[in-house]
């Protein structure tokens, strides 16, 4: 799966929307050269929903049923903690779609198996330890990419998908929305018996996310922007014990929580670019919008991104015509559903987690005590988390059909 020629379609990072981007014009007939500069997909403390809106894809692609055949935990509602009391927030169960539930796999395995499915197609190459230090511009437009060490690679299209880091950010305009959050990421062993459930837990001064793997617990907890050396200085008995407060489902944790070590840095962004494209560039997924981890929805945006960019672009690179003047769909496409959401976290950003991290009495808001109280009402946000907004359905061509 190495390729040292020059594609027609570079893509800059080996995540869910460069895989899958690359996975989808490769199925068009395009050659695809996929720039990774890790060594493998392994970075714990990743997201790992797949959405019912992600393997609504997969079908369409075929794939579903050997993607389901992987290692995964089904979560068929959202639960949250407020104050104490435990309330059910979402149903998925109810969804019109191939698997009406979110399916929990580690992200390095849902790396893994759309790798391996795109290695089916023969324009698809997957470079690791390739790091891109800069674009080659040249009369007004991106030709290819430079990479550690000199090497240059041309294509007639470059699709940023780096994230929230992206080289594409030092060309394209940025829009910061702002968030008042960071987050440490952490493990706690999973005590038999619990319940599998996507979990969000509030109480005066401290948010949590709990995310299920089985047999642990992958621990999201929240705090003011800029407050991590602080927590840190106080060390690991004083945070252990906020969140032993907080999270009694955890269990006692002083055997577990030894160190600061063990706390994981997220800096949380709330952004996009305001136009995500120039000749020969696309930016797609967190390279484009970077995304509240409220929700767990960014790697399902992301991968609608790619699916929108492979509808509009792949059929007219396959027959060789230049999709500079149509870029901007993807964007136009895009757009609206990126604002929403956005507009969403950030509601939820000012209403909740901003007062929470102001250590005021949280009282669960009157939507919250309704979905508890008459369930059918959690179809509501089941379908808003499980399916997102104007979601993608495969449209590109598949030259081996």
């Amino acid at each position: 799966m190495t390729s040292h020629g020059n594609p027609d379609l570079i893509v800059i990072g080996g995540g869910p929307a460069g895989v899958m981007a690359g996975l989808l014009f490769a199925r068009a007939g395009i050659s695809v050269t996929v720039l990774e500069k890790h060594a493998d997909f392994f970075r714990d403390f990743r997201g790992d929903t797949v959405h019912p809106s992600t393997m609504e894809i997969l079908d369409q692609l075929g794939m579903l049923e050997r993607f389901l055949e992987r290692p995964h935990n089904r979560l068929c509602e959202a639960r949250g903690t407020i104050s104490g009391k435990e309330y059910v927030l979402g149903d998925f169960t109810h969804l019109k779609t191939p698997a009406p539930f979110i399916a929990m796999m580690p992200q390095w395995d849902f790396l893994d198996f759309l790798r391996d499915e795109a290695a089916m197609f023969p324009g698809f190459a997957l470079e690791m330890e390739q790091p891109v230090t800069g674009f080659i511009e040249e009369r007004g437009r991106v030709a290819g990419v430079r990479l550690k060490g000199g090497r240059e690679v041309r294509a007639r299209l470059t699709i940023a998908a780096d994230g929230r880091s992206s080289l594409a950010r030092g060309l394209l305009p940025l829009e910061n929305l702002g968030a008042p959050m960071d987050v440490f990421w952490f493990r706690v062993p999973k005590q038999s018996g619990a319940e599998m459930a996507l979990r969000g837990i509030v109480a005066p001064g401290t948010l949590m996310a709990l995310i299920d793997r089985v047999d642990y617990w992958q621990v999201a907890y929240i705090f003011a922007k800029g407050m991590g050396e602080n927590l840190r200085a106080e060390g690991i008995e004083a945070l252990r014990a906020r969140i032993e407060k907080a999270a009694p489902i955890l269990g006692p944790l002083d055997d577990v929580l030894t160190s600061m070590d063990q706390m994981h840095l997220l800096t949380v962004e709330l952004d996009r670019l305001t136009r995500w494209h120039q000749p020969g560039l696309l930016a797609i997924g967190d390279a484009a919008h970077a995304m509240s981890p409220a929700g767990g929805i960014g790697i399902n945006l992301a991968i609608q991104d790619a699916v929108a960019a492979a509808n509009f672009l792949a059929g007219p690179l396959a027959r060789g015509e230049d999709v500079d003047p149509i870029v901007h769909r993807v964007q136009r496409r895009r757009l609206l559903p990126t604002r929403i959401i956005q507009a969403a976290q950030k509601a939820v950003q000012d209403a909740v987690i901003e007062p929470v991290l102001g250590a005021r009495v949280i009282k669960a808001p009157l939507p919250v005590r309704l979905l508890d109280r008459y369930p059918f009402l959690r179809r509501i946000p089941g379908r808003i988390i499980g399916l997102g907004v104007r979601r993608e359905r495969v449209r590109s061509p598949n030259a081996y059909a």
